[in-house]
Parts: structure tokens; C-alpha cells; sequence
């Protein structure tokens, strides 16, 4: 079956059209005209559609003759950047099949750099016959063009960077901020109001101030390519305002310009670089906001069903690997052209300094099943502009095998879950936990010890923006997520948090004061840890969204930082931790500790102790009730030891107990003392003790520095 489509609109008088070149793909400008490229394999014939400055009104259709393998390509002579484009293709329609083809629905360019226009949801943007007896199998001729976002020639190359340059932060001494580019800013009292919610507003200086105080090294955004909001949730007067349903793999997102303008975003990453910040995107290659065979046509689908995704029941149905209904297929040599295509784009025009990978396992996924040594991992570790930047992988999916936690190839960084488990459970109390907490204060070497990957491999969290923030962690033992109109359904409900005594906030300042001690415990964990930390914006400030652990649709208040309720306390208290494992090498190695003997002076590189200066038996490892552990370091036994100060931890969960020091020729001095958030540096002296709930940090005494 084929779709049938409304009579075309007149062709474009004025324009010489040419040929073209099937190279590079998109739309791109030239100075005569636009050179137009696209892939369909299995189309038998392509049009590009032009549209009026308003995009409400299509000026013509041409159609495009010239095809190099399977990219299609037309040169049209006279078109100017900002010029508004898409697609209708056409070819059979068999669902059963794989072919989804209707040219009655315009179609987003898959490379476009800019779109223009809001997705307007409607049963025409279906290419199925919403409530037919058929179902998918049925076929709608509605044009869907007034629905859809446009895509937009633009002009990417006339930026001016001046002397930009990553600034290339070693892993060693990296410190990720997960942030929301929306939700950072919407309620910054100090952010211009014009500018909230936006590129440019997340590039204000008192943005860029708060994170270079606090001592942050590199900036990870959740999604900014352009995304979708879900009809579901527009049904519900919400949003998706993550922005995991990517539709545009080129084009920011436009709710976050405020002029339309790529050098927005442009010029966001260059005051980041100023001030020394590397800027990371979370980005979404394992889907498209398509969903499954009853989603809307609005890309992918319409250009060719059959390339893009991974097919299920002869064709008709989607592989959903990632819980969103559809899979893309990396396995083609074209969408994988397209996704490095992307990646590339935003590392060369856009300057961004690397990437985490969003459902990463679903890359990896061979026929055979994950694959470390696959063809994406391969590709992009041997691409000379890729593998240079920084590579974070989210080693899990619900698909076959889809945990994959340790399993990712250098360079690849992991963000580590058994992390963010055992520190909530330590701190939480929980019997057993402490030999759990002694491998994630060592990098999780069990996991990421292989391959010549580094110790710096496992990102390290103790909350993302998926789960609860750390104060509601420590707020609230059952998520509350019922603003998400769910019937408290989603989210996950093993979060390992506790309220400490009672459900949700509370004005008690005893409650509050032990409350505040467990988050400067967790942090400090975190901070004490090999590995790279990764901090959740706003957690530094108390920031807390009423108990919803699954925030993916709260553009609202639920979802944004509260600036105005900020404690500082914790802020300035989260800068001293960042600037304590900045002056500590040995909290932030490259190699692996093993408890090995040093040449330097025979020592092993990490000794564990209980608090009466004794080493564990493996008893103590085994009991239960074995709740304060001490952790003596070293520089690592393999690597070069440049005399280095060692560092002597304490983390009690317990009460409190009697504290010997391990023997030093130079004596210790207490650098960090969680129930003591404003302490300086002070001698050691005998009759120590480790308080209830606490961590507690020493330095020899000749180097000791109050960071």
C-alpha cells in the first residue's frame, strides 16, 4: 500500500536547481544556495518542502532526483540561511513489514541545527488512522505540516570564538555538577528574568560565580537537544521536562534560546570555558520521542521505519530496550553515521568537552548481545576528534543484559549505583554494609580494575536527577509523586532513604541539625572517595522537590532549585570538602589501591583500621555491628610518590568511640570534622574520639592545611 498525498504545491520559480552533492548531510549553506542531503534506503521518492518565513504556508515541493546510494541530495540556488525545510517521502506503507511511508506527513531533517515552531499534537500527525478496527495497519492522508516543527538552514561557522579552548580538565581532579538548564536558573533571584530557564541565564555571572566558588570543574546538562513534550503529559497540563524524547540530534532545544540563536548556546560554552568549566551534555542515542507503532510521524519513522530502528515480528513492531517504545538501530552503518555525525557536531561547532551516554548498554547491544568491543564502542574510541573528549556511560537498560556496570571499555567513566547504594545504606544504619563501603571508597576495583581503565572510572553520585534530592533523602522513607498525575506509581520505591523520625520537613532544630549532619557525612563519603564525584545541582544549597523522586515532568517548582531558601551553610561546607580533595592527591589517584607495599617506604598504600587503631579481622568484616571504619592512604604502590601527605579517615555510622591514631613521626591534625562543620585545623592530641555519626579527617601535622 502507498500512501496517497494532497496536490503538490507550485515549484519554486527564481531558483536554479542543481544536483547537488550527497555530502555533507543536512542542509547547508554555501553562498549560492543550500545543498540538501538526506538518507531513506528504502524510499522511491524524496521531497523537500519550503516554507514561508512563518512556516505556516508551503512555497513548493521539489523533489529530489539525484541519489548516491542512499542519500538523496538537491542543490536549490537563491536559499538563504534561516530558510524554514522538511521532508515528505514516499514509499510503501506495510507495517507488517517494517515501511511506515506517508508522504501526507512532513518530516524534521534528521540533521537539521536549528527547528523552529512547537510540536502542536494532533491525531495527524499519526500516520495511522487514530481508532480504526486496523490500528497501525490503517493509513491517514491528513497533512500533518501545520503540526510539526520545521527544520532551519542555519549559518553554524560565523561565531566568534576568539581564543577558546577546552579546558581539559584531568579526570584526577574533576568535579561533575549534574544540572537542569532550566531548573538551575528559573527561581535565581540574581539571574536576569529575561534570561531564566535559558542558555544564556545559565551563563550568568553569578551562576558561574556560585560554581567556581564551590570548586566545580565540569558541568553535565541534562538533555538540550531538542525534545518533545510526551501527549500524555501535555493531556495533563505537564511537560517533559527532563528532555529524555529527543527528536533532533543537531538542534538545541529552542525553549531554551531566547532569540532562536545558535550562538546562544555558543556563547554559553565559551563563558564556561572562561571560567574554567568544561560543559558535558546528557544526550539520548538509544531512542527517538517517535514511541512506539503508535506514536506520531515525525522523523525517523517517515525517512525509513526499517533503517532506523530495531524491528521486532517481521517489522510491524519495536524493540523497547529502553522503555519508551522504540530502540534505534546503531547496528545500521547510517544511524550510527548519525549519531557520530551529532557527536562530532557539538564537540567541533559547539565546543562542547564530552558527553554522558543515557541508557548506554542499548550502544553496546550486538546481535549477540552487549558487546564491549562493539561497533560503536570501536568507532567512537578510534575517531581523532571523539575519543579525546569525556565519555560518560549510564551502564544499564531494561533490555537483555542490560545491566552492565564495569563491563564498558576505556575511556568510558561509569556512573557507579553500587556507590549511590552503600553510602545511603551506611549512613542509613544498615547491618552488613561497611566491607561495601570499604570497595566504593576504593574506586569499586572489583568492577573497574581491568582493561587499564583508572580508578577515576567510576562517577561516583549519592544522588542524580533521577531519585530523591540528598535532602529529601534524608527527609522523607516513601516517595511522593503524586504531582505526576501516576497514582504515585512511578519513580523507583527502594530508595534507601530514611526521614530520621518523621515523614517530610519538619521545624524541629534538633531533627533538622541531625538531618544536616547526614548530608555532610554523605558528601563527605563522596568527597573522601577515589574516583570522579559527581555533586547534583542544588543538593550544595538543601534543595529538596516535596518527596518526588521522579520529577521527569515538574517544570514548576517541584523540579527547580530553590534559590530562595538556599543554605549557605551547606554550600560553603561542600566548597571546603572540593577544596579538601583538590589538596589531597591521595583522595583523587589515578591507579587502583590495593594494599600493596610501597617501595617508597615499605608501607601498603591503603591500611584499614578500626577506631582502636587495630586491623579488622576478618571477623570484624563480618560482623554486623562493625560501624566505624578508618582508612589510612597512601599514594598507590604501582605509581610515582612525589612525597605526598598520607590522609587518615574515620566514617562512624555508630556511637561514638575511643580514637587511636595509626603511629606518624610528624603527629596528625584534624582537618574535617563533620559534626563540626566550621572547625579549623587542629593538633591531635591524645584521648581522641570519634563521634557518633560523624567523619572525621587527619593529615600529618608538618602539611596539614585547613582547605
Amino acid at each position: 500500500m502507498t500512501a496517497p498525498s494532497e496536490p503538490p504545491p507550485p515549484r519554486l520559480s527564481g531558483h536554479a536547481i542543481g544536483p547537488g552533492r550527497p555530502w555533507p548531510m543536512g542542509a547547508s549553506f554555501d553562498g549560492d544556495g543550500v545543498n540538501f542531503a538526506v538518507f531513506s534506503a528504502h524510499a522511491e521518492k524524496v521531497e523537500l518542502c519550503l516554507f514561508s518565513p512563518d512556516g505556516r504556508k508551503e512555497l513548493c515541493r521539489l523533489p529530489l532526483r539525484e541519489r548516491y546510494g542512499d542519500v538523496w541530495h538537491i542543490h536549490v540556488g537563491g536559499v538563504v540561511p534561516n530558510t524554514l525545510y522538511g521532508y515528505r517521502v514516499h514509499g510503501p506503507y506495510q507495517p507488517e513489514a517494517g515501511h511506515r511511508f506517508n508522504p501526507a506527513k512532513l518530516l524534521i531533517d534528521p540533521y537539521a541545527r536549528k527547528l523552529s515552531g512547537r510540536l502542536k499534537w494532533s491525531d495527524a500527525l499519526m500516520g495511522y488512522k487514530v481508532g480504526s478496527p486496523r490500528g497501525d495497519l490503517s493509513i491517514d492522508t491528513r497533512d500533518s505540516a501545520f503540526a510539526v516543527p520545521k527544520s532551519v538552514v542555519a549559518l553554524e561557522s560565523n561565531f566568534n570564538w576568539g581564543n577558546d579552548v577546552s579546558p581539559a580538565v584531568p579526570l584526577d581532579r574533576t568535579v561533575i555538577y549534574e544540572a537542569h538548564v532550566k531548573g538551575l536558573t528559573a527561581l535565581h533571584p540574581e539571574v536576569d528574568p529575561g534570561l531564566r530557564g535559558t542558555f544564556l541565564g545559565l551563563a550568568s555571572d553569578v551562576v558561574l560565580d556560585h560554581l567556581v566558588k564551590l570548586g566545580i570543574t565540569t558541568i553535565e546538562l541534562l538533555p538540550v537537544q531538542a525534545f518533545l513534550d510526551d501527549r500524555f503529559l501535555v493531556n495533563k497540563g505537564l511537560s517533559n521536562y527532563w528532555g529524555y524524547q529527543t527528536i533532533g540530534f543537531f538542534a538545541p532545544e529552542p525553549r531554551y534560546l531566547t532569540k532562536s540563536a545558535l550562538w546562544e548556546f555558543q556563547t554559553m560554552v565559551r563563558r564556561f570555558h572562561t571560567a574554567g568549566i568544561e560543559v558535558v551534555l546528557d544526550v539520548v542515542y538509544n531512542h527517538s520521542g517517535e514511541s512506539d507503532e503508535l506514536g506520531p510521524t515525525l522523523s525517523f519513522r517517515g525517512l525509513d521505519n526499517r533503517s532506523y530502528y530495531k524491528l521486532t515480528e517481521g517489522g510491524r513492531r519495536y524493540a523497547n530496550d529502553t522503555g519508551t517504545g522504540n530502540t534505534l538501530d546503531l547496528a545500521h552503518p547510517m544511524v550510527l553515521r548519525m549519531v557520530l555525525d551529532s557527536l562530532r557536531y557539538w564537540v567541533e561547532v559547539m565546543h562542547v568537552d564530552g558527553f554522558r551516554f543515557d541508557l548506554a548498554s542499548v550502544l553496546g547491544r550486538e546481535a549477540s548481545g552487549f558487546d564491549p568491543q562493539g561497533g560503536f564502542f570501536d568507532a567512537i574510541r578510534q575517531d581523532p576528534v571523539l575519543s579525546r573528549v569525556k565519555l560518560i556511560a549510564e551502564p544499564w537498560d531494561i533490555g537483555p543484559g542490560g545491566y552492565q556496570l564495569g563491563a564498558f571499555p576505556h575511556p568510558f567513566l561509569e556512573w557507579n549505583d553500587k556507590f549511590r547504594d552503600s553510602v545511603r545504606r551506611f549512613w542509613r544504619g544498615d547491618a552488613g554494609v561497611t566491607p561495601d563501603l570499604a570497595q566504593r571508597l576504593l574506586g569499586s576495583a572489583e568492577r573497574f580494575d581491568h582493561g587499564s581503565r583508572a580508578a577515576t572510572t567510576s562517577v561516583n553520585m549519592i544522588t542524580a536527577h533521577d531519585g530523591f534530592t540528598l535532602a529529601d533523602l534524608v527527609s522523607f522513607s516513601v516517595k511522593r509523586n503524586f504531582a505526576n498525575g501516576e497514582d504515585n506509581r512511578d519513580g523507583h520505591d527502594d530508595n534507601h532513604s530514611d526521614n530520621m523520625g518523621f515523614e517530610g520537613p519538619s521545624d524541629d532544630p534538633a531533627l533538622l541539625a541531625a538531618r544536616a549532619l547526614r548530608r555532610r557525612n554523605m558528601l563527605a563519603t563522596l568527597m573522601l572517595s577515589q574516583g570522579t564525584p559527581m555533586i547534583l545541582g542544588g543538593d550544595e544549597i538543601g534543595n529538596g522537590q516535596g518527596g518526588n523522586n521522579n520529577a521527569y515532568a515538574q517544570d514548576n517548582e517541584i523540579g527547580w532549585v530553590d534559590w530562595p531558601n538556599a543554605d549557605r551553610e551547606m554550600q560553603a561546607f561542600v566548597a571546603r570538602l572540593i577544596a579538601l580533595r583538590r589538596a589531597y592527591p591521595v583522595l583523587r589517584q589515578k591507579r587502583f589501591l590495593h594494599a600493596r607495599r610501597r617501595a617508597a617506604d615499605g608501607l601498603p598504600d591503603v591500611i584499614w583500621r578500626r577506631a582502636d587503631g587495630a586491623s579488622p579481622s576478618p571477623e570484624d568484616w563480618h560482623d554486623p555491628a562493625f560501624r566505624c571504619l578508618c582508612m589510612e592512604l597512601r599514594m598507590a604502590a604501582e605509581g610515582e610518590d612525589h612525597g605526598e601527605s598520607p590522609v587518615f579517615a574515620v566514617l562512624n555510622c555508630g556511637p561514638a568511640l575511643p580514637l587511636v591514631l595509626p603511629d606518624s613521626p610528624m603527629g596528625w591534625q584534624l582537618i574535617l570534622d563533620t559534626t563540626r562543620p566550621d572547625c579549623g585545623a587542629e593538633t591531635a592530641l591524645p584521648g581522641l574520639e570519634a563521634p557518633a555519626h560523624s567523619v572525621l579527617v587527619f593529615a600529618p601535622a608538618a602539611t596539614g592545611e585547613t582547605p
